[in-house]
């Protein structure tokens, strides 16, 4: 059994890979943004699972649950799932909120961050990025910035198997009820890769579409890319991402 955190699991492929993992028997930790949201969660609790609530665009409310949670039981894995679409929260939720929760939470032994087939359309810059969401930020540049992070943090920590997935786009509130792909393989490769023991998912700095690694947008696997971002991120938030 394995213990794992699950962002962003009020609903959509957050919730589906918590309903899916607590199933198969797994120790589950999911997350609500508001205690509102927490009904949400009701049918996960009362198979078992653990909750925490963070409103991921207040940066003391991430350190806090950290804080929280590095006094239970370590987790296995952690999947950060949580993300937004538009607005003002774009960067803080898809970007400054994985960063703070893989620089301060005990480190699991595997990392899944949520990746998009959008991040093909960011722009490898961090010149005038609002960190802080005080205006609307870009969705495809989070994307680009959150799948570097898991690559940087592969290459950092050896001994963490850390990779970015892409779901699809698939028919939850973010995607809405049109979108062309499959809801179920939307989230089993983030259960693949936080639990299985299948030679590929036992891989590491790797960007995952179904299952099936693919090539990222170049600016990914570049070292001094990775290193801006790192840096950049360390000096927003007063917080380094440790190498181990």
């Amino acid at each position: 059994m394995s213990r794992i955190l699950i962002t962003g699991s009020a609903d959509g492929l957050g919730y589906a890979a918590a309903a899916a993992l607590l199933s198969a028997g797994h120790d589950v930790v999911a997350h609500a943004r508001t205690p509102e949201r927490v009904t949400a969660l009701d049918p996960l609790v009362a198979h078992g699972a653990g909750v925490v609530v963070a409103d991921f665009t207040d940066r003391d409310a991430v350190e806090r649950i950290a804080a929280e949670l590095n006094d239970t039981e370590p987790f296995d894995a952690v999947i950060h799932n949580a993300g937004v679409w538009s607005g003002a929260a774009v960067m803080p939720v898809n970007v400054i909120a994985p960063y703070l929760l893989t620089a301060l939470l005990h480190r699991p032994r595997r990392l899944i961050y949520l990746s998009s087939g959008s991040h093909f359309d960011g722009r490898p810059s961090l010149d005038g990025t609002d960190w802080r969401g005080e205006r609307p930020g870009s969705y495809a540049d989070s994307k680009l910035f959150v799948t570097t992070l898991a690559t940087a943090t592969a290459r950092l920590c050896p001994d963490v198997l850390s990779n970015a997935v892409d779901p699809g786009w698939v028919p939850t509130k973010m995607g809405g009820p049109d979108a062309p792909d499959d809801l179920e393989l939307g989230h089993r490769t983030q259960q693949w890769l936080a639990v299985g023991d299948d030679p590929r998912a036992l891989a590491t700095g790797g960007y995952w579409y179904h299952q099936q690694r693919q090539q990222p947008h170049p600016a990914v696997h570049d070292e001094a890319f990775q290193g801006r971002l790192l840096q950049t991120l360390a000096e927003e938030t007063g917080t380094t991402l440790a190498a181990r």
